[in-house]
């Protein structure tokens, strides 16, 4: 009997063993499973970033256009000051003669606010980009610590230092200016519409804007600009970059980006083109009013002449000039829907007169009395 008892015993814990085993198994691979991914969940919470897809792909693109450090430093005379073209905060410029071919080389500083991915990001992008209203890439060299892009050279700097100059200023009659706008406009589109991907370039500003010998504009600097799906039309990012002054109101305070951002930041650049003047840092005193504001309170009372840079005189086409402000205010527009697309940018710039071009609602961007800049749906 207690053999009999026994043996029931062990066959009834034979039978549990099997019920029980199977869902401790499941529960362990369950949650095993859940660790895994809260690990890569937090990892990716933190910038984490799974390598790219097309990383080998973008290396194939580029490495052609890698280039010797010992070429380049004989190129610049071994980054002597004479050929210096200019310092920022990213490192600096210097013009070289590479086998005959003058070049731009950029020497980017240990503790360049460019990093890496920024790197990454303008080579790859670069590679693949062809239009004659952008800059062109040579090739670049990452042997030693040094971090050098070489460029085009371009002979007229960037716009900045012409157009900001009062005395360089006066090298850009309204036919030049004009054309500088259409120039940037038609590049934007090659990145928005025409380019095998669409890229969202997030840092237009007039130091990016450089000139040829003709004064002709290619747009350059592209270790901020994105990438975007053919589908897609806007991103998010908690990391805002950039310049201020020219970044548009949902891009500062939501973190939203489009093409509308870019659209915003050519507003601008046309609104300092007409009147000579860096939209932050300069202000009409007599009003407490910044660029912008200026340029919307005299397009009102229909007196835009007065705003109009004093050093091109009286020579331009009024109607031409007015078409440009109006198609700039529309550009700063606070809902990016109201924006339109450089491709209607283009066709308006080529249009005849501005009495086709719809009317423009008060920008965006104006100075609060209180001296902080304001949008109309916040202040930062």
């Amino acid at each position: 009997m207690q053999a009999d008892a026994t043996s029931r015993k062990n066959n009834s814990a034979g039978k549990l063993l099997v019920i029980i085993l199977p869902i401790v198994i499941v529960a362990a691979v369950a949650a095993t499973t859940l660790y895994i991914w809260n690990v890569r969940k937090k990892r990716m919470s933190r910038g984490t970033k799974l390598p790219h897809p097309h990383a080998v792909e973008d290396f194939e693109s580029i490495k052609s256009s890698l280039l010797s450090l010992s070429s380049l430093q004989v190129a610049t005379n071994n980054f002597d000051e004479s050929n210096k073209l200019g310092e920022g905060g990213f490192g600096s410029v210097y013009k070289g003669d590479l086998s005959g071919q003058q070049v731009a080389v950029k020497r980017l500083s240990k503790d360049s606010g460019q990093g890496l991915e920024e790197l990454r990001n303008e080579l790859v992008l670069m590679a693949k980009l062809h239009h004659k209203n952008l800059v062109r890439l040579e090739g670049f060299c990452l042997e030693e610590g040094e971090r050098l892009l070489v460029y085009e050279y371009m002979p007229n700097k960037s716009l900045d230092t012409v157009l900001f100059d009062p005395e360089e200023k006066r090298r850009l009659d309204w036919r030049k200016r004009f054309n500088i706008i259409e120039g940037v406009a038609r590049g934007l589109q090659y990145l928005h519409e025409d380019s095998q991907r669409k890229i969202i370039h997030r840092d237009m500003k007039a130091s990016n804007v450089l000139l040829d010998a003709d004064m002709n504009p290619k747009i350059g600097d592209f270790g901020l600009a994105r990438l975007f799906g053919q589908d897609q039309t806007r991103d998010v990012t908690n990391r805002i970059v950039g310049t201020f002054g020219y970044m548009s109101p949902e891009y500062v305070m939501r973190g939203q980006y489009s093409t509308k951002l870019d659209v915003f930041s050519f507003g601008i650049l046309v609104i300092e083109i007409i009147t000579g003047k860096r939209n932050i840092g300069h202000c009409f005193h007599e009003q407490n009013e910044d660029i912008i504001s200026a340029v919307w309170r005299h397009w009102s009372e229909g007196t835009i002449v007065e705003i109009i840079d004093d050093s091109l005189g009286r020579n331009y086409l009024e109607t031409e000039v007015l078409k440009c402000v109006n198609i700039g205010l529309l550009c700063l527009q606070q809902n990016p829907v109201d924006r339109p697309r450089m491709l209607d940018v283009m066709v308006m710039l080529n249009g005849d007169a501005t009495s086709s071009l719809p009317p423009a609602a008060r920008p965006t961007f104006f100075l609060d009395p209180s001296s902080a800049y304001s949008y109309a749906s916040g202040t930062i």
